[in-house]
């Protein structure tokens, strides 16, 4: 008897295990398992990496990421009709993605606010002070393609609104692929300048700085922006890391590499600027 009452008490103490203390989960744990895919803009690329890692970490739900130009990730998107996220480089590419059914636009997010700038090797060894000093004769210049790529489009819109597009070109001697390959321009010392996101110098304080421009010169505040795929196949999945990049450990991790988490930390650098939209690019590019 007395052995069949402990027993008993064992089952019980088994079953209240099983309901509160084996599983440990709270009701708005993340699920376990799964994997979803991302397209992303490289503008993201160092904090985006070790967030999905940490995702993985939490879930168990594996993040395969296609890094590359805003444009050719989108492009790669429409042509496959696969991927669960889209994480552009900026503002510009996302209208497009909204515009071509690509996202679901209610699902939207911003993440982070970056600001265009000029990103030279450490050291500065051309002595590049302002946007006019990528005119003078023998000044290596380097963009992103500005028709596929965020920070592109952003270098060539300054430029232009600078009345200083025409001189520029001249010293232009390579247009590159991504904002990952625009900050390997100058860390690997390939230019003297490139047109950049303020952030590169973060990236690699070792081997780039930024020279900020004067608030005066900054007409839009750039942001990345993400989505739900209209292609997702898990959309719980899909919209779970992004809750989880926009949440204060995601923030944290932006603001750990550079990134301005907030639009009025970005004011502060250009006060009067537009925040986001869209830069129709000159044919002349």
């Amino acid at each position: 008897m007395k052995a069949s009452r402990y027993l008993g008490l064992a089952v019980m103490f088994l079953l209240l295990g099983l309901l509160f203390g084996c599983s440990g989960k709270k009701s708005g744990d993340l699920p376990a398992g799964g994997e979803i895919s991302v397209f992303a803009g490289s503008a993201s690329k160092p904090p985006l990496e070790e967030l999905a890692a940490g995702f993985t970490a939490k879930t168990g739900v594996k993040v395969n990421i296609t890094f590359g130009g805003s444009g050719s990730v989108l492009s790669q998107m429409k042509l496959s009709k696969q991927g669960d996220i889209y994480l552009p480089g900026s503002s510009d590419f996302m209208e497009l993605a909204k515009k071509e059914g690509v996202v679901a636009a209610d699902t939207e997010k911003i993440l982070v606010y970056l600001l265009p700038a000029i990103n030279v090797p450490k050291g500065n060894p051309a002595g590049i002070k302002q946007l006019a000093d990528l005119a003078k004769p023998g000044v290596k210049v380097g963009i992103a393609r500005p028709d596929t790529v965020c920070v592109g489009l952003y270098g060539a819109e300054v430029l232009e609104q600078a009345g200083l597009a025409d001189q520029v070109k001249k010293n232009i001697v390579t247009y590159v692929e991504s904002c990952e390959k625009t900050a390997n321009l100058v860390a690997l010392k390939q230019v003297d300048a490139v047109m950049g996101w303020d952030v590169f110098a973060s990236w690699d304080p070792e081997k780039i700085e930024t020279i900020y421009l004067p608030p005066e010169k900054v007409k839009r505040i750039g942001y990345i922006p993400v989505a739900v795929s209209s292609y997702a196949a898990r959309k719980d999945l899909a919209l779970q890391f992004i809750d989880y990049l926009t949440s204060e450990e995601g923030k944290k991790v932006f603001k750990k590499w550079g990134y301005l988490t907030t639009e009025e930390d970005a004011r502060k650098f250009a006060p009067n600027a537009q925040v986001g939209g869209e830069y129709s690019l000159q044919s002349s590019w």
